[in-house]
């Protein structure tokens, strides 16, 4: 990811990204065009042995198959859209993803075995050695179906609406910094950024409340008060920030072996990334905080994340622990899941009592200013919950020189075609072109290459019309200049890399820009 000036002393726009994966020929894969090829070669036979007949009845079956392979429709070929099909057709059939939580079915064996839905199902959790000065134990966050290691951070961050061009300029150079650093050392894979914009429950204002007011205080001021609160908190919303690290094993395994090896080992290798991390959030970035989470602090990140209703009843509960240690405040992990998920439609993903929607988000060509995506975060009603995961994934500088050089040539070879062929150079492709060539030249200074993903989601109760604001939000992103492209037969899937803070990103079949 680069920047560039827009003009004089005016904002950064940040832009010159490109595709992550460009097509071999004409923009399409290796797969496709030796598809296509394939398919063509019954043509070029019979052409050759004058079976005009032939040759003549093949072509339009040749053409199908050209449209059927190379033309994308929302994202997907039309032959990936059949399989996806199929494949969502015989799940739905076998009932693969109707789930019951076993808390629910008081089948618990273990308190502490994460119990989760679907893509979430390989994840475990392990408490870590103490870390920090307050000996703290962070949640390790082990995914056994992807082979990966992470740690969740809550952070607080005061916003940059209010912040002048020098210190935008400045935070978005510190998170440069802290994706150069991931990529130099070459252990983290992904760092996502995850922020939830959700109601206001009022559970501290009435704790507060609780323990201050007086009784005797006059009653038109109690009356007063308890009208204020009652709109304040239907008008009010609550924003959290989770930063995710994520690591492979296959990166992580060697040092860890060196540390001690198990959990522990692996955990001290973590510990040392995430106190780079955390120096970069607390230092150019601008965070005021940042909090390691434990097991049970994870677990209501994750509760929350199904459930925005239950964070009342969770902080309620913390509240009156610190008064009273008899109070079971802390949430298992076994819990933190949902109770039940049936057969996820087609466009949306229901959750106990919730709907929630997911779209990716296409980086515009023009680029973008910081802070263009904040109608994103900005819930539509009272009630409505928003989500977003931005999911950064440094690239070493090894790969980052064979993908630039491959892109390089690919460019190259594309101009040499459309010359010879006669076909006119556009603006776009030379605007592409000078893409290619300025990625190679950041990188031969030494920045890094980041490959960026965008997961944003609404979440309603069940109640509510999720088409409608399934369609304000995807009004949100077009209206910031981006645009949306719904997660349609992956649902679920979205629902966990856009709203649940433990290192599920989005599938890496597809290209994103």
């Amino acid at each position: 990811m680069s920047a560039g000036y827009s003009g004089g002393a005016g904002p950064i726009r940040y832009g010159a990204w490109s595709k992550d994966k460009q097509g071999w020929f004409l923009g399409l894969s290796g797969g496709a065009l030796i598809t296509i090829l394939l398919g063509g070669m019954p043509l070029l036979i019979a052409a050759a042995a004058h079976a005009w007949l032939v040759a003549l009845g093949w072509t339009p079956v040749w053409a199908v198959l050209i449209v059927l392979v190379a033309v994308p429709v929302k994202g997907r070929s039309a032959f990936r859209w059949a399989l996806d099909s199929i494949y969502r057709s015989v799940g739905v059939v076998m009932r693969w993803n109707d789930w019951q939580s076993k808390a629910a079915a008081g089948t618990v064996e273990d308190f502490d075995e994460a119990d989760l839905p679907g893509v979430l199902s390989g994840i475990r959790t392990h408490d870590g050695p103490p870390f920090g000065p307050l000996m703290a134990r962070p949640a390790i966050i082990a995914d056994n179906r992807e082979r990966s290691w992470a740690v969740v951070a809550r952070i607080t961050h005061p916003g940059i609406g209010l912040s002048e061009l020098p210190a935008r300029t400045r935070m978005g150079n510190g998170l440069s910094e802290l994706l150069e650093g991931a990529a130099t050392a070459e252990l983290v894979q992904v760092v996502a950024l995850q922020i939830r914009t959700v109601p206001d429950d009022g559970a501290e204002r009435a704790a507060w409340q609780q323990a201050n007011l007086r009784a005797d205080a006059p009653q038109l001021a109690l009356q007063v008060n308890a009208e204020l609160t009652q709109v304040m908190t239907q008008a009010g919303v609550r924003h959290e920030a989770f930063v995710t690290v994520v690591v492979p094993e296959q990166r992580i395994a060697k040092q860890a072996k060196e540390a001690g090896g198990g959990v522990d080992g692996r955990a001290r290798v973590l510990y040392g990334v995430m106190g780079e991390i955390e120096a970069r959030l607390m230092g150019p970035v601008g965070c005021t905080a940042v909090t390691w989470l434990d097991s049970p602090a994870l677990a209501a990140a994750i509760r929350t994340g199904f459930a925005p209703g239950d964070r009342a009843t969770l902080t309620t509960a913390a509240i009156a622990a610190q008064n009273d240690p008899k109070v079971a405040a802390a949430l298992p992990m076994a819990a933190a899941g949902p109770t039940s998920t049936p057969n996820p439609e087609r466009r949306f993903y229901a959750h106990d009592a919730w709907h929630t929607a997911t779209c990716t988000i296409l980086l515009p060509d023009k680029g973008a200013l910081m802070g263009a995506l904040a109608p994103v975060f900005t819930p539509t009603a009272a009630g409505e919950r928003r989500s977003v995961t931005v999911f950064f994934e440094p690239i070493s500088h090894a790969k980052a020189d064979r993908l630039v050089g491959s892109e390089s040539m690919s460019s190259e070879l594309a101009a040499e075609v459309r010359r010879k062929s006669g076909f006119k150079v556009r603006a776009s492709h030379r605007r592409d072109a000078a893409r290619v060539e300025g990625q190679d030249v950041r990188l031969a200074d030494g920045n890094a290459l980041v490959r960026v993903g965008i997961a944003a989601a609404v979440t309603v109760p069940n109640s509510w019309s999720i088409t409608d604001y399934a369609r304000r939000l995807e009004a949100n992103i077009t209206g910031s200049g981006f645009m949306p492209l719904r997660l349609d037969l992956a649902q679920d899937a979205g629902f966990a890399a856009a709203c649940i803070p433990a290192g599920i990103g989005l599938p890496k079949r597809r290209g994103v820009k």
